[in-house]
């Protein structure tokens, strides 16, 4: 028998406060592997998009896997998929009215899907009735309820292709009985895993000494935890396992990702500073930039940390280098700050005799109260330390626990160089 390859994508189950696209996903694929028609499950594929979305839930991910299946049993996967689906729909916080609530949509694919679906969409706004009509033109199957908005993600989902770069992260979920309560996950837990498995990142921010595996919300999913395989996201999570003091998983499953790949970017931008930092309400900063003649807004939040901290430094003049993410108002959010070449900064008078050099007068020289030296009127200036940031050849990013999923650690390489 010829067997075949299809690609199912999946996207909008959950909403900010409650359920979770892994989970829903993780429920078809099993309910697809044990049927009696061979399907099977090669890969499995979690893919971050567009974080400016309007629609976007926490992460703001899609799903997506490969099936191996039969050449003569593709009607039979739709019909297990139709079934399954009419379920998901008829669970009562699904394709309600409200604007919040899910819309969820499964694709199936059996041939590869344009790129621009998934390039387009992890770095901008879609027009949905643009992609449904291309989802059409393509003749994918697809199920819905009467809104569709899940077509934007799970088409993107079924156009990413891993490559060698691709990181892997492992999601473990709970017992049913604990959704809702407190996840059993001690710091010293992923700290400890960490030490133990160093092939996984990114699983705890070290600055502020907690993890960053466990969902804030009440979510089925116990953590996630990344890294750069499959065999080290799964021997860390058996590892988890085997601790006394972190909650047991009934079920877990790998997903290759986009994450920390910098696919919402488009690389390095350089420019001049045009104007002093303003600053507005919440320790929000911004400050204007000239590239190739044209002026941009560049924005670092109080949460970006020492991305913030070197923006509020910059005078007009500094050259700097920056990665960031065009907002829909056409500013730049900052998500790394490199200072390239600073002009001088005043620093004090001169010295002499170990002591500044004071004013006699509107118009008159400096002059030592010591020695009666005099001096012509100047200011030492100096160049910005950069030693005073925590800085990865010159560069500076956000604390790990404020970056975003697709963020590119600066640890791991500027991309470029």
């Amino acid at each position: 028998m010829i067997r075949d390859s299809v690609v199912i994508g999946l996207d909008d189950t959950d909403n900010p406060s409650a359920g979770c696209t892994t989970d829903c996903f993780d429920e078809l694929l099993e309910h697809l592997s044990q049927s009696s028609h061979g399907f099977e499950v090669i890969s499995r594929r979690l893919v971050r998009l567009w974080p400016f979305a309007p629609r976007r839930t926490r992460g703001n991910g899609a799903l997506s896997a490969v099936i191996e299946l039969d050449s003569d049993t593709h009607d039979i996967l739709r019909q297990e998929c139709e079934r399954w689906f009419e379920g998901l729909l008829n669970h009562s916080s699904l394709d309600s009215s409200e604007d919040e609530s899910p819309s969820p949509v499964l694709l199936i694919c059996n041939s590869d899907a344009p790129l621009h679906w998934y390039r387009d969409t992890v770095r901008g706004f879609i027009e949905l009735e643009d992609r449904l009509t291309e989802i059409d033109e393509m003749g994918l199957f697809m199920l819905s309820g009467e809104r569709k908005w899940g077509a934007i993600g799970a088409s993107a989902a079924v156009a990413w292709t891993p490559d060698d770069e691709s990181t892997w992260e492992l999601v473990a979920w709970r017992h049913s009985e604990n959704i809702g309560t407190n996840r059993s996950i001690t710091s010293q837990a992923v700290l400890e895993m960490e030490n133990h498995h160093p092939r996984t990142f990114v699983n705890r921010d070290p600055t502020k000494g907690k993890g960053l595996i466990a969902p804030r919300t009440p979510c089925p999913v116990l953590y996630g935890i990344r890294g750069d395989s499959p065999n080290s996201v799964q021997k860390a999570h058996a590892w988890l396992q085997s601790r006394n003091d972190v909650e047991k998983s009934p079920r877990h499953a790998t997903h290759v990702t986009n994450q920390l790949s910098d696919d919402h970017v488009i690389g390095s931008c350089t420019g001049t500073v045009s104007s002093s930092p303003q600053h507005t309400k919440g320790a929000h900063s911004n400050v204007n930039v000239v590239i190739r003649g044209h002026a941009t807004k560049l924005v670092a939040f109080n949460e970006g940390g020492p991305v913030n901290r070197l923006l509020r430094t910059l005078k007009p003049g500094d050259m700097i280098s920056w990665v960031g993410l065009t907002a829909p108002d056409g500013s730049v959010h900052l998500e790394r700050l490199s200072l390239l070449d600073a002009v001088p900064r005043i620093s004090s008078r001169p010295v002499c005799c170990g002591k500044t050099m004071r004013s006699i007068g509107s118009g008159m020289p400096l002059r030592c109260l010591s020695c009666g030296h005099t001096s012509q009127r100047f200011w030492l200036c100096k160049m910005h330390d950069a030693d005073s940031f925590d800085c990865i050849d010159d560069w500076v990013e956000p604390t790990p626990s404020n970056r975003r999923h697709l963020a590119r650690p600066l640890e791991m390489g500027i991309p470029g160089r």
